[in-house]
């Protein structure tokens, strides 16, 4: 009975003793969850800052952290870690707000310059507004939304700058003549821009692009074959030049300004072999030019020669009468 009584109370007080050690344990965290806490707050402090950039605007203070980073084990280096971290974040807030304010104002200026839209006005409305909702939104302090609202303004103007390098390469065609050397390429990418047009004004931007690229890609082509049969038109024209300019002796006659316009020629065709057509048109036009003006100067050498000549001729026929009537004279008198 004794015996039993005895084991009574020591299972007892292992019972109470596994109580207390339990409820010990419950009431107060071990230090590896304090540790991981801080890790968590180091993690999303260090988030905060790459976002922002932070370690291309402060290298130097970011690599000492980040080496600190590598080897932090206590909550107190975390704490600390967090603090230098977010420290580079605010830090890096304006300079970043900054560098995205001028990337899109550079945007939005190279769009207005194309002169694109001077045909679309209302195209700008929409990014300009975005843009303005990015300032309020830093301005309040909600920097994530004006960093999203932000992009979203750049994605925008770039958008509208596909657009702008779609007209721009259409009118070059234009301008350049070269329609005429690839009708079939020009109407369809006349096409594929007023597909993306439409598609723009529907709201599928990202449709509207995809087609804008594709008719940027068609007339690019219809430059490359102007260019192509331009330089073959520039090419026929400059040897033709040429072939007249010696036929004329005018590698004899004006030989400086036919040397220049062998030198352009010589440079032409260099070019052309290497399919350098926009290039090696110049050269062509370039040459064909000067052999005209060495075709030009010798006309005019050989005019003020034949013009020397008659002169000389009336001079020496005006002696000739003088001379006789000096000797009629002469005679006469020594009659």
């Amino acid at each position: 009975m004794k015996k039993n009584i005895f084991s009574l109370l020591i299972i007892l007080v292992i019972i109470v003793s596994l109580g207390i050690s339990c409820k010990t344990t419950g009431d107060a965290p071990d230090d590896s969850s304090k540790l991981n806490v801080a890790k968590k707050a180091v993690d999303e402090s260090r988030k905060r800052a790459m976002d922002f950039d932070g370690p291309a605007y402060f290298p130097s203070e970011w690599e000492e952290l980040e080496a600190r980073y590598k080897t932090a084990g206590t909550v107190e280096e975390c704490n600390a870690l967090a603090a230098g971290y977010d420290e580079i974040f605010k830090k890096s807030i304006a300079l970043y707000a900054q560098a995205k304010e001028d990337e899109i104002m550079a945007s939005r200026e190279r769009l207005i310059n194309t002169g694109f839209l001077d045909y679309v006005p209302d195209y700008l409305e929409n990014a300009d507004n975005t843009a303005l909702s990015a300032k309020s939104q830093y301005e309040a302090g909600e920097y994530y939304k004006a960093k999203e609202t932000a992009d979203a303004a750049l994605k925008e103007y770039e958008t509208l700058n596909m657009g702008a390098d779609v007209f721009l390469a259409r009118q070059e065609v234009i301008d350049r003549g070269f329609v005429q050397y690839d009708p079939d390429n020009f109407s369809k990418a006349d096409e594929v821009a007023q597909s993306a047009l439409k598609a723009y004004d529907a709201g599928n931007k990202e449709e509207a692009v995809t087609k804008a690229e594709e008719a940027l890609l068609r007339y690019n082509l219809v430059l490359s074959n102007g260019w192509t049969a331009y330089a073959s038109d520039r090419r026929a024209s400059a040897l033709k030049e040429r072939e007249l300019a010696i036929a004329e002796r005018a590698n004899i006659a004006s030989r400086e300004t036919f040397r220049t316009a062998d030198i352009f020629c010589e440079q032409a065709e260099e070019m052309y072999k290497l399919e350098h057509f926009n290039d090696a048109s110049i050269a062509y036009v370039e040459a064909e030019a000067m052999f005209a003006i060495s075709r030009k100067e010798t006309e005019e050498k050989r005019l003020r020669a034949q013009e020397s000549i008659q002169s000389a001729r009336e001079k020496i026929a005006e002696s000739s009468e003088a001379a006789t009537e000096a000797g009629r004279i002469i005679e006469g008198g020594s009659k």
